[in-house]
């Protein structure tokens, strides 16, 4: 509370502020019962004023400096970034784990000898961002031989690590829970959530449990600080994964997922990520986007920005193309061709960075392989095909029309090479699925188109965003 001074006013000593005011030439005159014994005697009113006067001007004066003084001392915002630059580094790569080649039915001792091989049980650590990438709120993101692009966030106070993939084809958060169920290799060989070990864990215990086309994961609902890209998330929630029944969850280098798709499609309608991220005020604009590397020599693995876009990732204009369905970053496909044949028109597509491929109709990939002149026998159980490494770059190029601009893929961006067992093999990087509807059916435009063109998901406009990639990243 603030007191304010008695000033020593002539004749009126015994007069309150308020008395003296309310006495004022113009302003009503008080009862005898309230003034008797206060009011001096009448005098000219030129006189009064006169002698109320400098009382007046210092009465201002205290009020209007209360009033700054009150006004500066409430909190102020913090400035808000306009981009938070997620940071996404590669890591030494001794051997490829491409997931869509290992069978589901591997066995138990498979599993474990694959593991051996690919020495995935003890991931490296992830250098630490510099100080001009901390001030940034970046996180360090990784690539795994272009199938696997990840990096970390923290759950819990203090802080525990995990590494997740950043999915626009999933809209919820999980992680492998200290809570894991019988002989589960996926979770026992990734980093855990213990509630136990965090002061701000906020239990629920609902049921969880989500499909993706490499696996599954089943578990409950938990809530704990998140923190992402220097950002605090207080209260956010997440699942915590009991069971991974999927064989690529055991071979991958990350521990879990953050989805980054519509609300609509949020397992059990719970809150996202991005949407909490929106409401705690950190980020000005309501988009994301992608750079990813596929050079594998680059230190740099790619860029996450929250916020908005970062214009030294990519040249030339953006192209827009509109969301046609609010679940999936799903948008209108004019035309598929290969070198000008068309193999598909008037379709539609998502732009998925957790799928590593490019992913047709069943129909449709037949028809492409056919165009590109290749065999359609398939050497594993899901459909990829094997091509000579030495007609990686001969083989036709494939045209991707959005709205009305075409983006191009040469041979040598989507045939993929990789150092399996110590041999080198290449395969197409186009895979069928058939997606049911309402969403399908589609194309998965995963990481093999988008590692070549720089990406913004704008939900404020619901709307996706392609522009040519950098080849480097910027110093």
């Amino acid at each position: 509370s603030l007191s304010i001074p008695k000033f020593a006013v002539p004749s009126l000593e015994r007069a309150s502020f308020t008395k003296l005011f309310l006495h004022m030439e113009g302003w009503p005159r008080a009862s005898e019962s309230l003034s008797e014994g206060l009011l001096p005697p009448k005098m000219s009113r030129e006189h009064a004023w006169k002698r109320r006067f400098p009382a007046f001007v210092i009465f201002v004066a205290s009020t209007v400096t209360v009033f700054l003084l009150v006004l500066a001392s409430r909190p102020q915002p913090d400035a808000v970034p306009k981009v938070i630059r997620v940071r996404l580094k590669k890591l030494d790569r001794p051997a490829r784990a491409d997931l869509v080649e290992i069978s589901e039915t591997a066995t138990l001792s498979d599993q474990a000898a694959l593991l051996e091989t690919l020495a995935v049980a003890e991931p490296a650590a992830l250098p630490s961002a510099g100080a001009a990438d901390a001030r940034l709120g970046s996180i360090s993101l990784k690539d795994y031989q272009d199938a696997q692009y990840y990096g970390e966030i923290s759950l819990g106070t203090p802080p525990q690590t995990f590494r997740v993939v950043f999915d626009t084809g999933s809209a919820n958060l999980w992680v492998p829970s200290m809570q894991c169920k019988g002989f589960n290799l996926a979770c026992f060989l990734h980093h855990r959530y213990a509630s136990t070990h965090s002061s701000t864990y906020v239990k629920d215990g609902t049921s969880f449990e989500i499909k993706y086309g490499s696996g599954s994961m089943a578990g409950f609902i938990s809530r704990d600080t998140l923190q992402l890209g220097g950002l605090t998330i207080p209260n956010t929630t997440f699942a915590e994964a009991v069971s991974e029944p999927g064989v690529a969850f055991v071979l991958s280098k990350f521990d879990g997922i953050l989805g980054l798709a519509y609300p609509s499609i949020s397992v059990r309608g719970l809150t996202t990520v991005f949407e909490a991220l929106l409401r705690s005020g950190q980020i000005e604009q309501p988009q994301f986007g992608f750079w990813l590397s596929k050079d594998p020599k680059q230190e740099a693995g790619g860029l996450l920005t929250l916020g908005g876009a970062d214009s030294a990732y990519y040249t030339g204009p953006m192209h827009y193309v509109p969301v046609s369905r609010k679940a999936y970053w799903q948008f209108d496909l004019d035309d598929v061709s290969a070198d000008g044949t068309s193999i598909a028109a008037d379709t539609s597509a998502i732009a998925d960075t957790g799928t590593s491929l490019l992913v047709a109709p069943t129909d449709v990939f037949h028809k492409l392989v056919q165009a590109l002149g290749l065999p359609t026998q398939s050497t594993s159980g899901n459909g990829q095909i094997s091509i000579p490494c030495e007609q990686a770059g001969s083989l036709p190029t494939l045209t991707f029309r959005i709205n009305g601009r075409a983006f191009h893929l040469a041979s040598t961006e989507y045939v993929l090479r990789m150092q399996l067992f110590g041999q080198t093999a290449c395969t197409l990087g186009v895979m069928p699925m058939d997606v049911p509807p309402p969403a399908g059916p589609l194309w998965i435009l995963g990481d093999v188109f988008l590692s070549k063109y720089y990406t913004l998901f704008d939900f404020g406009a619901d709307r996706v965003g392609f522009a040519d990639a950098v080849a480097v990243a910027p110093a």
